[in-house]
């Protein structure tokens, strides 16, 4: 019964998604909505996004084996992340009216840094997707009791959410992610009232974490520990800024105050619901000691899902794996699209002669793009599930890349006008160098490699800058 709710529901997604191919008309259409969207829509894109499977399933397994410091990545970072784009750079690349955020590189800069930011950040996505089609294998493999083994179903998760973004871009994502909110927020939080019941409210999981000294946050005292502490918020507060994602969703607002505010919000609404998923596995030391100590030694992200499945009745089953795949598709149906997008018009268009593709001929190789990336996610996915990488790591180490080659050039070229295509060639070179360098020689130092890689590419940057100034 419980599978055919849930495939009876993937079948809606889907429909709706296959739908919105309708409203695409224009490559604007499949890549902004033609920026049309109202604030709701904006900020509950924003939301369901990033509110993922690390937030649902790695999120929580995290802070049961790290305590509430090892958080500080996600959803700390994360929310300021969103907060910082949408007060510094969500109105000054709206008004822009750029197709993709490798757009702004070539604007500002030239096309060779175009191209190599936009590989930089095209790859940082294979992370970010492949997490949430492992968190799709893991709930099949769950849901079925092994029928479906974790390799079928990254497989089969990698095919239904590419079905539904390939023809209606971010029309679907759009429509789609409208749905799945609202069973995102209404389930979890129906879910948790249920769960509530079987603690005897919330001030006993509470007083559980407190007594397990679970809300520890700070870092000793020590400088290691601060770094490595430091490193982890900035790496996604800064690092995950020069994202296509959340440039996308800004820029599908009908007008720049609604890309300032869906994003802010966004963030906000994000962080206060990463509470619940932590309260849900946490309830599990309260309601189910034995298997939760048997899960924590086998793979902490099967306790929330275990919970579930083995302690409440069916229609809150549903309900819940019905939030956990809106969670999941909601957020791998547009990181998907964005590196497919940025792929083909900063990568690939450029290597192409000048007006070589009308929009109707971009908008099918876009797709096209589109279904080759989900299958190095595919890939990806599997080599990570072979590796035992965590999804709340595959997710942290995603925007390495990002931070040490796109945030430097990206908010000096708007806050900076002495910021020169000289300056950020530099600081690329280096910042690379030192990072590959650090990766191979120091991968244990205390300053983390990607982020001397960062510095290097930022003191680079301004020290070129200043030598050979832009002249515009």
């Amino acid at each position: 019964m419980l599978l055919e709710f849930i495939a009876l529901y993937l079948v809606m997604s889907v429909a709706l998604g296959l739908y919105a191919s309708r409203k695409v008309s224009s490559t604007e259409d499949y890549v902004s909505a033609g920026r049309s969207l109202p604030l709701a829509v904006v900020m509950a894109m924003v939301f369901a996004t990033w509110f993922g499977a690390e937030t649902v399933l790695g999120i929580p397994a995290t802070f049961m084996a790290d305590d509430l410091g090892g958080l500080i990545s996600d959803p700390f970072g994360t929310t300021l992340c969103l907060i910082f784009f949408g007060l510094f750079l969500a109105r000054p690349l709206y008004r822009m009216h750029l197709l993709t955020i490798g757009d702004y590189y070539r604007s500002r800069y030239n096309r060779p840094i175009e191209m190599s930011v936009s590989l930089a950040i095209a790859a940082s996505y294979l992370g970010w997707v492949s997490a949430q089609v492992v968190a799709l294998g893991l709930v099949f493999s769950v849901l079925t009791e092994g029928v479906i083994t974790m390799e079928q179903g990254i497989l089969l998760g990698t095919f239904i959410v590419t079905l539904y973004t390939l023809f209606g871009g971010m029309w679907s994502v759009a429509l789609t992610t409208s749905f799945q909110m609202v069973v995102i927020v209404l389930g979890l939080l129906w879910i948790g009232w249920l769960v509530s019941d079987l603690t005897g409210g919330v001030a006993p999981v509470i007083e559980h974490a407190r007594a397990a000294d679970k809300f520890n946050f700070w870092p000793e005292w020590e400088w290691a520990a601060i770094i490595t502490f430091v490193a982890g918020l900035l790496t996604m507060a800064l690092g995950s800024m020069p994202q296509q994602d959340i440039f996308q969703r800004a820029n599908t607002a009908k007008n720049e105050n609604i890309a300032v505010w869906g994003t802010v919000l966004g963030g906000v609404i994000y962080f206060v619901f990463a509470a619940v998923p932590m309260f849900l596995a946490y309830s599990a030391n309260v309601i189910d000691p034995q298997m939760t100590t048997e899960l924590m030694a086998k793979d902490p992200q099967e306790i929330l899902p275990s919970l579930i499945l083995n302690h409440l009745p069916l229609y809150a089953q549903v309900i819940f794996y019905g939030a956990l795949l809106s969670v999941i598709m909601s957020t791998a149906s547009g990181t998907m699209l964005a590196p497919s997008v940025t792929i083909s018009e900063n990568i690939i268009k450029e290597m192409l002669p000048e007006d070589y593709l009308n929009d109707r001929q971009f908008l099918w190789m876009t797709r096209a793009v589109v279904v080759v990336f989900a299958i190095l996610v595919a890939f990806y996915a599997l080599y990570s599930l072979e590796q035992s990488t965590s999804i709340h790591h595959m997710v942290e180490n995603a925007y390495k890349v990002t931070m040490v080659m796109a945030l430097a050039p990206l908010l000096a070229g708007i806050y900076w006008k002495k910021t020169s295509s000289f300056g950020v060639g530099l600081g690329l070179i280096v910042g690379v160098s030192v990072w590959i360098v650090s990766e191979w020689l120091w991968a244990d130092a205390v300053v983390p490699p990607h982020f001397s890689g960062f510095l290097a590419a930022t003191a680079c940057l301004i020290a070129g800058s200043l030598f050979r100034p832009a002249t515009r």
